[in-house]
């Protein structure tokens, strides 16, 4: 697989984007009928830069991607070819939403594996590393593509399939591991359970958790956390969504600033309500169009993600790649307002893991009248006091955010454990007495 492009400059950067996103419309357009349509009915026959693209081409969404799935089962109208020219299938999480199914061909796949190379190199791994994937290789698009883009630098690539956390634990171990894949969540899991197998994480060669699937990687507290847990281990955060692709590498210079991969995605990051783009340093949508998966396509998509971008230019690492410090920091379908507080489940992570002695915790939402309240349990580690702990958290969250919450405690293993996306969050019809 040939090396990812470098650029000397910005300019150089956005030329390549736009040749690349040229070479796509190409052959999507006359192939594919839900792109095709959209360019249609939009109107647009072409365009002469990245703005003007932006500005000719609507947003793609993810209730679009349903509806087209739902009127033209199973796999929906957005298919550059036919289909026997696929390869591959995944399934969106649909922890929150209707799942989708998503082809792949050959070439859309090995574009993938070529982004995740990328998410190595930044991370410093090696032919000479040794791989763990702590992952159940089910529908989800999850780590199956770092799987095989760790086989495609050279690593001894460590498959976690269809295991118990202790026999993980004891296979990445056994086999000296040098690299762990999996989700933030699933990291605390482990480090649970190796404290009650009385495993010593400090004394296995990881040297690097590579994480992702949620928030968790860039959240200062949760990174925090599970470094010491993991005996200083190095952590990385990388972000992907599996109807986009793998999208960005944690800066190697920069620690908690994710780079999006822009060799491969044009990158727009949008006002909500004006639909325009950000000045650097506010907050706003990640929107973006992959420039390789040219079998099942996505351009201008609303990814939900909230970003704050820095300022275009030359970063300390070398790149020109778009930069946004804290990664993900929310989604815009998560966010609640609470007393007119705009709360963020990653601000939630951030308080609650910067206190001391907490296991896991559950945030409920609910309706006090016309508006929304949230409560909190939390379950303490063995060592930690219940009582105490009630107390630590609510005031950190009436600190963080100007709200006096609900938190009380529950007995411990009692909260359910997660090994890929937390589902913490719970919304529920019940009104407060």
């Amino acid at each position: 697989m040939p090396p990812a492009p470098s650029f000397d400059s910005r300019a150089a950067l956005e030329a390549h984007q736009l040749a690349r996103l040229r070479e796509l419309v190409a052959v999507v357009v006359p192939g594919n009928r839900f792109y095709s349509a959209k360019f249609h009915a939009a109107g647009v026959a072409g365009f002469d830069s990245l703005e003007q693209f932006a500005e000719r081409l609507p947003f793609t969404t993810r209730q679009e991607l349903n509806d087209d799935q739902l009127a033209h089962p199973p796999f929906g109208s957005n298919l550059t070819y036919a289909l026997d020219r696929y390869t591959r299938i995944s399934t969106t999480s649909g922890t929150s939403r209707v799942p989708i199914r998503w082809l792949d061909t050959p070439e859309s796949w090995s574009w993938m594996i070529g982004n995740w190379l990328r998410v190595y190199e930044a991370a410093g791994v090696t032919a000479a590393d040794r791989v763990f994937v702590a992952f159940s290789f089910g529908p989800f698009l999850g780590f199956w593509v770092a799987f095989e883009a760790g086989v495609e630098l050279g690593c001894l690539c460590i498959p976690g399939g269809g295991l118990r956390s202790a026999a993980r634990l004891a296979a990445m171990i056994d086999t000296g591991a040098t690299v762990l894949c999996c989700t933030p969540t699933y990291a605390l899991r482990l480090a649970e359970v190796a404290a009650e197998e009385n495993i010593d994480l400090a004394a296995s060669r990881v040297r690097t958790l590579i994480v992702g699937g949620e928030p968790g990687g860039g959240i200062p507290a949760t990174r925090a956390r599970i470094e010491k847990l993991w005996g200083g281990v190095r952590l990385v955060d990388h972000h992907g969504m599996t109807e986009i692709g793998p999208v960005s590498y944690e800066c190697p210079k920069r620690r908690g600033v994710l780079h999006v991969i822009e060799s491969s995605y044009f990158a727009e990051v949008i006002d909500a309500q004006s639909l325009k783009p950000v000045p650097p340093g506010t907050t706003g949508e990640l929107v973006l169009t992959n420039l390789g998966r040219l079998g099942s396509p996505l351009l201008r998509y609303s990814t939900g993600d909230i970003v704050r971008p820095d300022a275009a230019g030359r970063c300390q690492c070398g790149s020109f790649d778009l930069a946004h410090p804290g990664g993900i920091l929310g989604r815009t379908d998560d966010m609640v307002v609470i007393r007119g507080v705009k709360v963020y489940p990653s601000a939630v992570e951030d308080i609650v893991r910067g206190c001391d002695g907490v296991a896991e915790y559950r945030v409920e939402v609910f309706s006090n009248g016309a508006l929304r309240e949230l409560s909190l349990l939390v379950e303490p580690t063995p060592e930690q006091d219940p009582a105490e702990l009630v107390r630590k958290v609510r005031s950190a969250l009436d600190a963080a955010l100007g709200l006096r919450v609900d938190v009380s405690s529950v007995a411990p293993g009692e909260l359910p454990r997660f090994e890929l996306k937390a589902q913490r969050w719970i919304r529920t019809a019940k009104t407060a007495p």
